[in-house]
């Protein structure tokens, strides 16, 4: 009777070899489960910012004031279909929201270094020309918001759906995968909380199946404590939330603080 051993070595060796290769692939693939390009609706305004080395697509509602919002969306948004909801919301604020490298026109390839730099680029561009600026980031564009608001003047800061990283979130839907030396765009917010000097409102979706409540809520504990305040709608889910009409009154809460 022959030993058991060589084929069992060689059945653990092809388990090994299947594992690293599935390890592989997580890794060069990571970003198409974190970024959706979608195209932008034509009959919105929009300009090209200036510098950089991508052209970023920027849709505006044309408005003139002192105020201004800038909005940074989710990984499978035409940013362009908010400008009319937030004009709404901020009336008399002239509204910037920024197209995602390789979203709706924008060139170049995302990464979390590259969208928050050029969200940054686009804050001081709109900083040289209002006196005062509302941040609003939803779902993933709520790790930009974050970090293009750390430290700097701003008026208010509304993160819809955020998540305290999505290190912390893929941890939890990969357990199998050493997902911390795998991912590359991390989106830690909880290390940009702190820096944060403006109100900020945390909008949840109650029945959020994305993000879990949890891990918004360990967001919120991160800030510096009376800086920022929880609104959660309970009947809303990841997608829907935005249709709520506490959603509206929550983003107009938010320039009511001012």
């Amino acid at each position: 009777m022959k030993p058991p051993g060589k084929p069992l070595a060689f059945f653990a060796m092809l388990l090994g070899m299947a594992y690293l290769a599935i390890c592989g692939l997580l890794y060069l693939s990571q970003r198409s489960f974190i970024y959706f390009p979608t195209p932008r609706h034509a009959g919105i305004p929009a300009f090209v910012l200036d510098g950089g080395d991508a052209d970023v697509v920027v849709s505006t509602n044309g408005a003139e004031g002192p105020c201004a919002v800038l909005y940074f969306g989710g990984n499978a948004e035409d940013v362009s279909l908010t400008v009319g909801q937030l004009s709404r919301a901020f009336p008399g604020h002239v509204v910037y929201a920024m197209h995602y490298r390789s979203f709706g026109g924008s060139t170049g390839n995302p990464s979390e270094h590259a969208l928050v730099a050029d969200g940054k680029r686009l804050f001081n561009l709109v900083a040289g020309k209002h006196s005062c600026i509302v941040i609003v980031g939803r779902s993933l564009g709520s790790g930009i918001a974050i970090q293009v608001a750390a430290g700097k003047p701003v008026r208010h800061l509304v993160l819809v759906a955020p998540y305290n990283s999505i290190l912390e979130l893929a941890k939890q839907r990969f357990r199998l995968f050493p997902i911390g030396l795998i991912l590359r765009d991390r989106y830690e917010s909880w290390r940009y909380a702190p820096l944060v000097r403006a109100p900020t409102t945390l909008i949840l979706a109650g029945r959020d199946r994305v993000i879990p409540n949890a891990s918004s809520f360990r967001l919120a504990n991160a800030f510096v404590p009376g800086m920022a305040k929880v609104v959660r709608i309970p009947g809303a889910d990841h997608n829907n939330v935005s249709e709520f009409p506490e959603y509206a009154a929550a983003l107009g809460g938010a320039e009511a603080t001012k």
